[in-house]
């Protein structure tokens, strides 16, 4: 297209836009930038037809494309205006400002009329977004151009005075800019300076805006002084320069009153008539202070005489309603003095609230209701804040809550900083109850006036009202640390209170007196300022009262020596539990002074003297004084229900206290309990009571309808489903134990967790009922011995002279190994003669049993010793226990004697085979070889011989170097079945010895190596082929020696690595230097002899097992040895990492051809996947699990898959305790150790799915049972490693939930093996991470091996 084809299409498109063909014109424009891409025309008619066609994004991009290409062009910056002006967009209007200012720079020296069409333009937004400064600046320069065009001057005034009404309310803002104001003055000083003639109207109202604008202005002091001496000289007839000048030295503070006086007084002789001047001097009376005030020659005099001169002067009158109200205390005069100021101007905002004020005050609503209808319905949205706030707070008094509301958001919206019209909004949200709205309001209220406590206050009332007595007791407690307000000591008081009983109820008694002590101290403080007010007696009273729940020894509360009534009454005393309910007595006495006809208060009194009652040690100590404390209560609450017979609380405290024993006065209660339910019927209460009595007077039926009727009314009251479990106790249902459990985990309660408890260990204690489906559902799957445990320790916290409660506690702290908890449980129930006074001798008895069991537990063994002795020695456990305190004492000569005496009393084969084998130990460590022989065969003879006896006749003959009796014995011992736990080392050892002891040294290694093929996962088992290679098969072990070891036989170099790696790994762990160093290069060299000239897989395999380990212990130059032996398998390029991922991969699908006839290792995508996990790439390392496990299972390698999927599930879990956001790595874990547990019992797995919920729900209740039920198990029957990091992490949520009494419990356990629990929790996952690898390459070794 030639340049007369790009003028051809242009004019096209502009004849299309011409004749509004938008469309075609966009198309000749983009013919036009197919050759010219930077036709400013071009672009200027796309940017027109787009805003025509309505695409503003398009068209201001064609434009701003426009303006790079020619910035000083007008068409493209006016079309960029026009699509701004007609497009209602808010980023849009924000540039237009600017886009306007360069239009008046282009104008400005090509067509002056449309420079000031733009300049209002911009005026007016500019004055709309109050830029006053911009402003300012525009107006100057539209100043600027007319005065170049030579304007006249009139014109040139009305600029300067337009400007200065522009920029005035720029006045009014809070932080004007100082150059905007020197621009306002300015434009004062301009338009004065052109104003003519002068003295003139014009000149004097310019002059007084000046005035006022100086006025404003503190630091320009000397012109507003001199431009009001230059007013009042022009026209001296004017008040207003004297007003501001007054109002001026008013506001400084400045005592120059008596030099405006003069001046006014000849003001007000030129003007006799002039009431403008008499009002000034009555104001300057009235704020010169309190003197001229009430002087009524000054102030008041001048008033009136200013209302007589003007009676249309509304300011005069409201200083007159001042005067009235606050000098005269004229009440109805002030109100009609306002009432007419308000009249005269509607703007008074002053007047209209003081009338309104006063009209309330008087009880006339009427006036005061039209006074503010009128002001509201003329007012404007923002404006008559004080009508707003008034025609609230009218609604409020009439009881209006919810125009209350309206009204004060409206008065908001007109001054949303005004602190007490927040205030009255949260008292009205406050009386609609809307707490969530009140509490936001009185916030803001105390943001804007730190100082008022009436916010303060309010806040803290609505979070205890809501509950949040912490939150409430710490806002109280902020107003009390500054004053002594009653109110909030009252407040204060209450949220302790409350406190303190949500603390009783958990059982936590010691927190709970230390809040008791401090509503204490607070209500007194209170009382001692208001000892009117009968509520502050009464929760004194209620404090006291609580004492009276905690066990007594605990109950030791600090009284101010005033309350307490004793000297000196400048200290505080403590009190016992006794002496505090008396206290409280006394409180409820003077409540009752004040208000005698309150029928709460003798219910609290009678309640009082019950909890007296039911004290350990009444007051006066004998059983009299019970009766009397009684019939007292009795007394107090019938005068209750004289006063107020419709209240069921009444009536059901008088039948529990007609219950009590000392009265029991039964059918008393009963007539009490059902006037309960007749009172109210849904009274869980009473009904649970009423069964109590029935269930007291053996009527079970009737008991067992109360409370079931009690349970369908609350099925969350424990009471009703303790007495349940008391029935079916008492009829000897199964379902007892479930029953007390239920209550347990509803609620702590004296009676369901002794209940409970007396179950489990009544269970426990029956041996034969392990393998019951009842047993392990009560007590495996219920978590019974740890929620019973927990329980227990709570109730002798609080019941602290109950001796079977610590007999069990002990019995149970035994089960779940805390053996300091169990000795001191025994002990305070033995040592502080709980027992001793008791009549029960078998009780002691089996209490000194166990105490002893504790301490031998606790290796106290000369403690152990005096304790059994003290028992009567006729029970097997004792005489064994005292047995074995005696060995472990150093008394052999009694141990033996104490076995004799047991084995006289043992009634079973198997004890009897015990002790015997017990007494042949004791009679070999004293040389008695025979003796030992002879009780050994013995046992072995018997019709339960037990394995313990065999396995020491054997190593009986080991160590005499008897084979034939050891081989006998071992024969005999073999067939006892599977060994599980640490026999299986045992019998392993054995086997071993006495193969070494025949001389078969080459069964030896076989034997221990086929021990590990059964059980890979016992480290014990490799140390122990680790020791037994190199002394048995030095060929194999010491590769020092020239010898010829088979390079091809993975499984001697696995296996020795396997152990020897382990043992290094097990003395670092446990802080001693490894036993061999650098074993991984030297093991490299003696592969490599062999393997240079036919290298198999195996080869391979064995080098590639060295180099993981080499990499696990940071050997690279092991690594670049590695390669050079086989260069043409391994190649590492030069300063490169190994690349393990690569090699393996290679390995797996590799021709090299076995020279076994086996399948394809199972371990490659093990190592695979152990690779990619040290690399991070943890994905790909699940792939190759998955791989390995899919192998596994196609072979039927049950262990291989219980490893595989162990070693996914620590996978995973790594990934979830290092917070990986997501569920994947989550499902992931469950998934795993699901299909483990599938297979078998694995406590591995289930410490996996503990950790689990551990990291993503750490104090959930579910954390703690899986936790619990790892820890809470038979030590057999879980690893002592996976036992101990379950405690681990058992306290630690423990520690997150902030239970200080479990904590305690937890850490005396934990403190004797922090440093076993760590050193096992390291290794734990070092084992799992390093050594365990090792072991899914059993197949193929063992099976050459054997």
């Amino acid at each position: 297209m030639s340049n007369k084809e790009v003028k051809t299409a242009l004019k096209s498109a502009r004849e299309a836009i011409k004749n509004k063909e938008f469309k075609e014109a966009l198309k000749h424009c983009k013919a036009v930038l197919k050759l010219e891409k930077n036709n400013y025309n071009a672009w200027v008619f796309i940017g027109l037809a787009a805003s025509e066609l309505e695409q503003p994004d398009q068209a201001q991009t064609a434009y701003r494309k426009a303006l790079e290409l020619e910035p000083e062009q007008l068409l493209a910056w006016q079309g960029l205006a026009n699509l701004y002006e007609k497009t209602d967009q808010w980023d849009f209007k924000t540039e237009l400002p600017d886009v306007y200012q360069k239009l008046i720079e282009l104008y400005s020296s090509s067509d002056k009329n449309k420079c000031y069409e733009v300049i209002k333009k911009v005026s007016d937004i500019y004055q709309s977004d109050k830029e006053y400064l911009k402003l300012a600046k525009v107006w100057l320069r539209l100043i600027q151009l007319k005065e170049e065009d030579a304007s006249e001057k009139t014109e040139l005034l009305q600029l300067w005075q337009q400007m200065t009404r522009l920029l005035s309310d720029c006045m009014d803002m809070e932080e004007p800019d100082n150059e905007t104001q020197q621009h306002l003055i300015t434009a004062f000083e301009k338009a004065m300076a052109l104003t003519d003639p002068v003295p003139g109207e014009e000149h004097r109202k310019l002059s007084a805006d000046y005035v006022k604008c100086l006025s404003k202005l503190s630091h320009e002091e000397a012109k507003m002084k001199e431009a009001c001496e230059s007013m009042l000289s022009l026209y001296p007839t004017q008040s207003y320069p004297l007003e501001i000048l007054c109002s001026h030295y008013i506001k400084t503070g400045k005592t120059l009153f008596f030099s405006l006086i003069k001046p006014i007084v000849t003001v007000s002789s030129l003007s006799p008539n002039c009431g403008e001047y008499f009002f000034l001097l009555g104001r300057l009376y009235w704020d010169m202070g309190e003197e001229t005030r009430r002087d009524r020659s000054k102030a008041h005099t001048h008033l009136l005489k200013a209302a007589k001169q003007d009676p249309n002067l509304g300011c005069v009158f409201r200083y007159l309603g001042h005067y009235y109200r606050e000098v005269a205390k004229d009440r109805g005069r002030a109100r009609g003095c306002y009432k007419k100021a308000f009249e005269l101007d509607s703007s008074d905002a002053e007047s209209g609230a003081a009338s309104v004020d006063l009209s309330m005050e008087q009880e006339d609503m009427d006036t005061a209701l039209t006074i503010l209808q009128s002001v509201i319905d003329k007012a404007t949205p923002g404006s008559a804040k004080w009508a707003w706030m008034r025609r609230g707070l009218y609604h409020l008094k009439v009881g209006h809550p919810i125009s209350f509301q309206g009204f004060l958001q409206a008065a908001l919206r007109a001054d949303p900083e005004d602190w007490v019209c927040w205030e009255c909004l949260g008292e009205a949200y406050l009386n609609r109850r809307s707490f969530t709205a009140a509490l936001k309001a009185f916030g803001k209220a105390h943001q804007l006036q730190p100082t008022s406590i009436y916010s303060v206050y309010q806040a803290a009332a609505i979070k205890q009202t809501l509950g949040k007595f912490k939150e409430a007791a710490a806002e109280y407690l902020q107003i009390t640390t500054r004053e002594d307000y009653v109110p909030a000591l009252k407040g204060l008081g209450e949220c302790l209170l409350s406190l303190a009983k949500g603390l009783m109820e958990d059982y936590r008694d010691g927190g709970a007196i230390d809040l008791l002590q401090q509503a204490i101290k607070n209500l007194f403080r209170a009382v001692e300022l208001r000892p009117d007010l009968s509520c502050l007696w009464k929760l004194l009273g209620d404090s006291c009262t609580t004492v009276g729940i905690v066990s007594p020894n605990r109950a030791l509360v600090l009284v101010p020596g005033p309350l307490a009534g004793l000297d000196p009454i400048t200290q505080s005393h403590t009190l016992n539990q006794a002496q505090t309910l008396k206290v409280g007595e006394r409180c409820y006495g003077r409540a009752l002074k004040l208000m005698p006809e309150a029928p709460s208060l003798w219910y609290d009194l009678g309640l009082n003297y019950h909890r007296q009652a039911n004290l350990p040690c009444p007051a006066e100590g004998d059983q009299s004084s019970l009766v009397q404390l009684l019939e007292k209560a009795q007394q107090c609450v019938k005068k209750a229900i004289m006063m107020d017979s419709g209240n069921h609380n009444y009536w059901n405290a008088l039948g529990v206290i007609a219950m009590s024993k000392g009265l029991e006065n039964f059918a008393l209660a009963q007539h009490c309990f059902i006037k309960s339910i007749q009172v109210e019927a849904n009274n869980v209460v009473a009904w649970t009571n009423l069964g109590a009595l029935y269930l007291k007077k053996e009527n079970i039926e009737l008991s067992h309808e109360a409370f079931k009727i009690a349970q369908s009314l609350e099925p969350l009251y424990v009471n009703c489903w303790i007495g349940q479990a008391l029935i079916a106790e008492t009829v000897g249902s199964y379902d007892t134990m479930d029953l007390f459990r239920h209550t347990t985990e509803l609620s702590t309660h004296v009676e369901g967790v002794k209940g409970y408890a007396y179950w489990v260990c009544a269970t426990l204690l029956d041996k034969s009922n392990r393998d019951s489906e009842l047993y392990r559902y009560n007590i495996v799957q219920m978590n019974a011995v740890s929620a019973a445990q927990v329980a227990l320790t709570k109730y002798t916290e609080r019941i602290q002279s109950d001796p079977d409660a610590f007999i069990m506690l002990g019995y149970l702290n035994e089960h779940l190994q805390l053996k300091m908890q169990a000795v001191q449980a025994y002990q305070r129930c033995v040592a502080v003669e709980l027992l001793q006074s008791m009549s029960s001798t078998e009780e002691l008895a089996f209490a000194l049993g166990s105490y002893g069991r504790a301490l031998c537990t606790s290796g106290r063994w000369e403690e152990a010793v005096q304790c059994y002795s003290s028992t009567p020695l006729q029970e097997l456990c004792d005489l064994a226990g005292l047995a074995l305190a005696y060995f472990r004492s150093g008394l052999i000569p009694e141990s033996i004697s104490a076995y004799e005496r047991a084995l006289a009393v043992a009634s079973t084969e198997k004890e009897k085979a015990y002790i015997l084998t017990a007494l042949a130990l004791l009679q070999h460590k004293q040389g008695n070889l025979d003796s030992a022989k002879t009780l050994l065969f013995k046992c072995s003879v018997l019709k339960e011989p037990i394995p313990g006896s065999l396995l020491c006749l054997c190593a009986l003959g080991l160590v005499h170097r008897d084979a034939t009796l050891a081989g006998a014995a071992l024969t005999e011992l073999l067939k006892q079945g599977a060994a599980t736990g640490s026999a299986v080392e045992q019998r392993c050892l054995l086997t071993c010895t006495l193969l070494a002891l025949q001389g078969n040294y080459s069964a030896v290694q076989r034997e221990a190596a086929r021990a590990v093929h059964s059980n890979p996962g016992n480290p014990s088992l490799w140390a122990l082929l680790s020791r037994l290679v190199p002394q048995y098969c030095p060929k194999k072990a010491n590769v020092s020696l020239n010898t010829h070891i088979d390079a091809y036989d993975p499984a001697a170099w696995a296996g020795l690595m396997a152990a020897c790696h382990t043992e290094n790994t097990s003395g670092f762990l446990s802080g001693s230097a490894p036993l061999r160093q650098g074993l991984e290069q030297t093991l490299m060299s003696v592969v490599s002899e062999k393997g240079q000239d036919c290298v198999c897989f195996y080869v391979c395999f064995t080098v590639v097992s060295i180099l993981s380990i080499c990499a696990c212990n940071c050997l690279p130059s092991v690594s670049q040895c590695l390669c050079s032996f086989y260069p043409h398998y391994l190649t590492v390029p030069p300063c490169q990492t190994f690349c393990f991922p690569s090699l393996l991969l290679s390995l797996s699908s590799s021709p090299i051809v076995s020279p076994f006839p086996l399948t394809p290792p199972l371990s490659i995508p093990q190592w695979l996947a152990e690779v990619y996990r040290s690399q991070g790439l943890l994905v790909q390392a699940v792939t190759a699990y998955r791989q390995s496990l899919q192998l596994a299972s196609q072979l039927g390698m049950h262990s291989s898959q219980v490893a595989i999927l162990l070693r996914l599930a620590l996978l995973a879990l790594g990934s979830c305790m290092a917070g990986v956001p997501g569920n994947d790595w989550k499902d992931l874990v469950l998934e795993a150790t699901t299909e483990v547990l599938k297979l078998g019992s694995s406590p591995m797995a289930l410490l996996f799915q503990a950790l689990l919920q551990f990291a993503t729900k750490m104090t959930a209740r579910e954390t703690r049972r899986l936790l619990e039920r790892l820890v809470s198990v038979p030590s057999g029957d879980v690893p002592v490693t996976v036992m101990q990091v379950a405690s681990w992490y058992l306290l630690r949520h423990l520690h997150a939930k902030n239970d200080q009494e479990l904590m305690d419990v937890s850490m005396q356990s934990v403190h004797t093996h922090t440093e076993t629990i760590f050193t096992h929790t390291n290794h734990f996952f070092v084992e799992l991470a390093v050594v365990r690898p090792l072991f899914s390459y059993r197949t193929k070794r063992f099976e050459l091996v054997s």
